[in-house]
């Protein structure tokens, strides 16, 4: 989901952890031009 406020279209807050163990935020890629997530179904 996007908020549009006005000109700018914001994402909503989010993180999640890495497969390394490491938490990431949305909020610390503020300032680049692109982000691609990338959810990978596990193995079993």
């Amino acid at each position: 989901m996007l908020i549009d406020r006005g000109a700018a279209i914001v994402a909503p807050k989010f993180h999640a952890v890495d497969s390394q163990g490491h938490d990431i935020r949305l909020s610390d890629f503020k300032d680049k031009n692109n982000v691609m997530l990338v959810f990978n179904r596990g193995f079993s």
